[in-house]
């Protein structure tokens, strides 16, 4: 199967015309006629993932988060990143990132999220625009079925999403809360947004001391769950997808969730 008709089946889902202006999503890295038998899924294409795509013989990459970014004016193994690209293309590897196009568009990672923590009567926390009719855009703001306290929701979250550990900020026992706001990944930036959407808690990743203290102030909990924490999902569901839409035809391959920070 080439690498042009699996985009075409990656695009379906979520278009590139989703993303946000500055992200960088599509085919970063490889030929488009690529005969593509084997393919590996990775929230990043760090080093070790790099090395495991080329040793196993994988023919495409897939990846949430974008390996390149911003513009390489060299390519050479003096950069880290560009000893990424090297490898990659030296091995006739394609690969793709689909990163706010999957984070925005319907069925995708806010709806993922927003299921595993059960919020009905679901609104786009900053709409972008209408794909078939149904609008797209990052984030989801919701409701629980059962009000919880603030303890209850964040150990819902850690188990909703496989974590080792979260950061709360707030009273664990405060007045209990039903209306809730989510943004896998770095969600710090729309904290105002959370809070004019009447979210009583916000559930994102990569909160810094202000922000969560700041919050706090305002009268809205925070719940980080890491910028992996909660976007891991990207692995299995992109999994479950392939599998279901190539069938045989490809060999997917899912990289195995590994934390990337550690409590000592």
């Amino acid at each position: 199967m080439r690498c042009s008709e699996i985009i075409s089946v990656l695009e379906r889902l979520a278009p590139p015309s989703c993303a946000c202006d500055w992200d960088n999503v599509g085919l970063l890295v490889g030929r488009r006629d690529r005969e593509v038998r084997k393919i590996r899924i990775a929230l990043d294409a760090d080093d070790a993932v790099v090395r495991q795509v080329v040793e196993e013989g994988a023919d495409m990459l897939l990846t949430h988060h974008p390996m390149i970014f911003k513009p390489l004016k060299k390519i050479n193994d003096d950069d880290f990143i560009s000893r990424r690209v090297l490898a990659l293309a030296a091995s006739d590897i394609s690969y793709y990132a689909m990163h706010t196009n999957f984070d925005g568009a319907p069925g995708c990672m806010a709806d993922l999220a927003a299921d595993r923590l059960g919020l009905a009567n679901r609104q786009v926390l900053e709409p972008m625009g209408e794909l078939e009719g149904k609008p797209y855009g990052i984030g989801m703001v919701g409701e629980l079925v059962a009000p919880m306290t603030l303890q209850a929701l964040a150990l819902r979250v850690k188990e909703a999403f496989g974590l080792p550990f979260a950061a709360v900020y707030g009273d664990p026992e405060m007045r209990e809360i039903r209306r809730v706001a989510l943004c896998p990944g770095s969600g710090g930036g729309m904290i105002a947004l959370a809070k004019a959407a009447g979210a009583e808690a916000y559930v994102t990743g990569d909160i810094g001391h202000h922000e969560g203290i700041d919050s706090v102030a305002e009268g809205m909990a925070v719940i980080d769950g890491g910028h992996y924490g909660l976007e891991h999902i990207f692995i299995d569901f992109m999994a479950e997808y392939l599998e279901r839409e190539l069938g045989d035809r490809v060999e997917v391959r899912k990289t195995a969730i590994a934390f990337p920070a550690r409590l000592v």
